[in-house]
This record gives structure tokens, sequence and C-alpha cells, in this order.
């Protein structure tokens, strides 16, 4: 079970990740979201691993989610 967004930081990295992987697969913020939402990507990767995550560079992080998209399946 997820806990959700606890912080600033988690909701700014939260979002960060979901305009980048927009970004990054030419799609609108509101689909990205709803993708990585909806997969549970956002609940069960993104924001429990913020602390680490946002230490890396950009391209780290987009390419980490995009991985872990590809494990489960997940398509934009």
């Amino acid at each position: 079970m997820t806990e959700g967004i606890k912080s600033t930081l988690e909701l700014e990295f939260a979002i960060f990740c979901i305009e980048g992987i927009a970004e990054r697969h030419k799609v609108s913020g509101k689909k990205a979201y709803k993708v990585l939402k909806e997969s549970g990507i956002l609940d069960d990767y993104i924001v429990p691993v913020c602390d680490v995550l946002h230490t890396q560079s950009k391209s780290y992080i987009l390419d980490d989610i995009c991985g872990v998209m590809r494990e489960r399946g997940v398509e934009l």
C-alpha cells in the first residue's frame, strides 16, 4: 500500500518526472500523469525513490523511469 506524496520535495520531483516523461514521449503532461498513476509507477516507484533519484541528472532519471515502464509493459 502506498502512502502518497508527503513533502514538497516529493511533489516537485513527481511533477519534474511527469513533465520530463511527457516531453520525452511527446505527449501531454496530463496523459503522462494518467499513465504513470494508473500503472502504479508514480506511487510505487517515483515517489518512494525520490530521495535517491533526485540527486541524479535529468537524463539518468528519465532513462530509469523509461526502463521501469518497459519492464512493466507501460507505453505512452
